[in-house]
Formats: structure tokens, C-alpha cells, sequence
């Protein structure tokens, strides 16, 4: 992804956004249900990624008296953050890139990721920072999209052109291995599928555009793509529909990983004094 496109989108799409990322709220619900049985008290919370502040709000109510900090690199979806603030709910909206997150190291006790890293141009970069941030014993808990996300999308236009149009979506061993280099330990992850149903295909363009879903890849084409390669992407796309309805299926990868402490230059290790054994000369 080009983060300049990305908050270009998301800030064009700001207002709609609500009303159309219903997978957003899906994700978000399921994340939390997955982190009901972790004990923790957090008290520096950061949404990273917030977009609208939905899910900062509902952060707010499950763990009242925290700090929260809404980041987001789209300066119109802050906004909307700052519109739904209340008398109890008042979190600081943060304008920054994922991948150089502009917090101190090790002072936050939870990064909550919905629906973030799909987004993401360097994922490494990212996860790294998450770790810098992350407190030793703090919680990054993350919802993303498989590689089988929006496949139905992808093949009906690789019968078209080699030009990327559809993210390709890491899998989830990739994502946990991902975890351990950025310094995260322990990685809990599971998979999830999700069928979302359109009565036409003009209605789906309509809820991707409005989600902000467009083409951001890096390897995209950069000329205009032509009406009629798009209309043969669209039939082939639209011949998929049985009994009226044309499915897609979401692969959604849930997981935590916890933080190990901030990470030490190459070359340098620390080692606890306590653990030295001291040796008595006869």
C-alpha cells in the first residue's frame, strides 16, 4: 500500500465510512468476544488504526478509566474521533503512520489493531514498532484478512490481466513468524470465515468504494484500467451469481502476542545480575 493513497481514501471516504465497513464492526465484535478470557488491566490503550472511533468508544466503556489514544494516518476519520467524544469518553486522537508510531517505548499496555494491517505497505516495519511501544507483558490484539479474502475478485480478474487488484493477504503462519521476529511472544492465532451476500455486482462496488477498499497497491497499474477491461472483469465476476446472489467469502485471522520488553541494539544483550552464581576459591 502507498500510505499517501491510503489516507487520501480514507480521508474522501470518511463520512460514508460508517455506514458501509460493516466487516469492520464484525471483526471488532469478534476480536473482543476472543479477548474476554485475557486478564488485563490496561492502563495506556492505543487503537491503532481507529478510522471512524468506533471501536474506540466501545474500548472506552470495556475498560473505563484507561487512557486511550486513537491513531490514525487519515486526518478526516480523527475528526469524526473527535465528534463522538463524550464527557466519559475523551481519547486523544493521534494523526501518525502505523509503521512509525510516535509513542514513547514501552508505554502502552494494549495496541488494539481491527482490521489494520491489510493496510499495511511493510508489515515488518509495523509489527516492529508495535513491540517498541508494547510494555514487557502488554497485549497487541489484532483482527486482519486472509489470503482467501476476495478471491472470487482476484481470479475473475486474473482471467483478465497480471496487473494486482486484490491485496494479497499473508496466511496465518506467516503472520504469527512475523510476530516472533518483531520481538512479540507467545502469538495465539485462529481463522474464521465470514460470506457476505450482493443481490448485483454494482452493489458490491458501492460498499468497497464507500470502505475505502480501492486499489492502493504499490504494483498497480498506474494508466487508467479502461471500460473494457473492467466490463469483462464484471461479467466474469457477475457469472458467479446463482439464484440471484453473487457470494464472496472472508477469511478473518484473529490473534494476540504479548510484549517482550524493548528490544536491545545488535550486539548488545543484558543479563540479570541475580543470575550470576558466585564461586568460592578453596
Amino acid at each position: 500500500m502507498v500510505l499517501r493513497d491510503v489516507q487520501r481514501r480514507f480521508d474522501r471516504i470518511a463520512a460514508s465510512f460508517d455506514a458501509a465497513d460493516f466487516i469492520h464492526r464484525v471483526t471488532f465484535d469478534a476480536l473482543m468476544q476472543r479477548l474476554l478470557p485475557v486478564k488485563i488491566q490496561p492502563r495506556n490503550i492505543l487503537d491503532l488504526g481507529c478510522a471512524s472511533g468506533t471501536g474506540s468508544k466501545q474500548l472506552a466503556r470495556r475498560f473505563r478509566g484507561s487512557r486511550l489514544i486513537s491513531l490514525d494516518a487519515s486526518f478526516a476519520m480523527l475528526q469524526r474521533v473527535r465528534q463522538r467524544r463524550s464527557l466519559f469518553m475523551k481519547p486523544s486522537a493521534l494523526q501518525g503512520d502505523a509503521s512509525r508510531i510516535p509513542l514513547k517505548d514501552g508505554s502502552v499496555d494494549l495496541v488494539f489493531a481491527n482490521m489494520l494491517l491489510p493496510w499495511i505497505d511493510d508489515l515488518p516495519a509495523c509489527l516492529s514498532e508495535i513491540a517498541r511501544v508494547l510494555r514487557k507483558d502488554g497485549l497487541f490484539a489484532f483482527a486482519t484478512f486472509g489470503p482467501d479474502s476476495l478471491s472470487e475478485i482476484r481470479e475473475a480478474w486474473h482471467s483478465i490481466d497480471e496487473d494486482w487488484h486484490v491485496n494479497a493477504y499473508p496466511d496465518m503462519h506467516d503472520i504469527g513468524d512475523a510476530f516472533v521476529r518483531a520481538g512479540l511472544r507467545d502469538p495465539v492465532l485462529d481463522v474464521d470465515h465470514l460470506e457476505v451476500t450482493y443481490g448485483d455486482t454494482e452493489a458490491l462496488y458501492r460498499d468497497l468504494t464507500s470502505a475505502g477498499a480501492r486499489n492502493c497497491l504499490r504494483g498497480r497499474r498506474l494508466t487508467l484500467t479502461g471500460k473494457s477491461r473492467f466490463k469483462a472483469m464484471d461479467e466474469l465476476l457477475a457469472a458467479r451469481m446463482a439464484d440471484e446472489v453473487l457470494s464472496l467469502r472472508l477469511e478473518l485471522v484473529y490473534g494476540h502476542a504479548w510484549g517482550s520488553g524493548p528490544r536491545l541494539p545488535d550486539g548488545e544483550f543484558r543479563l540479570d545480575p541475580t543470575l550470576i552464581s558466585r564461586r568460592q576459591r578453596d
